[in-house]
């Protein structure tokens, strides 16, 4: 079982609503993020900068691909003002939710933008899905209340 197999709800362990397309939009959102700031951390990077993953393909994530994406999250969030909702996620306590309004504002603009080019999916859509399955992924990626090391993140992919 890999490691997005199990993307769920927030503590409800059920499945989000439109679960199909939130496996390839997280792959292609941390594939995004860590194209971004693995490149020197222009914000404005073409969008040939990840690969187009539609709705329906499944797209193989390197632990580098994860593990930067991870940090590009991170940073992302901590310079919208969200710092303290994606810390909640990372740390090992209840998770803050981020109402799907906020996404955009937490993630940037250009972000869901890119996302949207890259899966065909309707941004509010995009919204939608990451305010549901974003807490509970990168809670799912950081059990110790940090960061993995590629070493923990290819022994979660395996």
């Amino acid at each position: 079982m890999g490691l997005f197999d199990n993307i769920s709800g927030p503590s409800t362990g059920t499945a989000v609503p439109g679960g199909n397309v939130a496996k390839p939009l997280m792959i292609a959102l941390l594939a995004l993020l860590a194209s971004r700031y693995m490149s020197g951390g222009a914000k404005d990077a073409p969008a040939s900068a990840s690969p187009n993953i539609g709705a329906n393909s499944e797209p193989d994530a390197s632990p580098s691909d994860i593990l930067g994406g991870l940090g590009g999250l991170l940073k992302q969030f901590q310079q919208n003002g969200f710092g303290e909702a994606i810390n909640s996620w990372i740390g090992t306590g209840q998770n803050k939710v981020i109402p799907a309004n906020q996404i955009s504002d937490a993630l940037g603009p250009n972000i869901i933008d890119a996302l949207s080019q890259r899966t065909g999916l309707p941004k509010d859509q995009i919204s939608v899905v990451l305010s549901q399955v974003l807490p509970n992924t990168v809670d799912q990626l950081t059990p110790e209340g940090r960061l993995p090391t590629r070493q923990e993140i290819a022994r979660l992919m395996g």
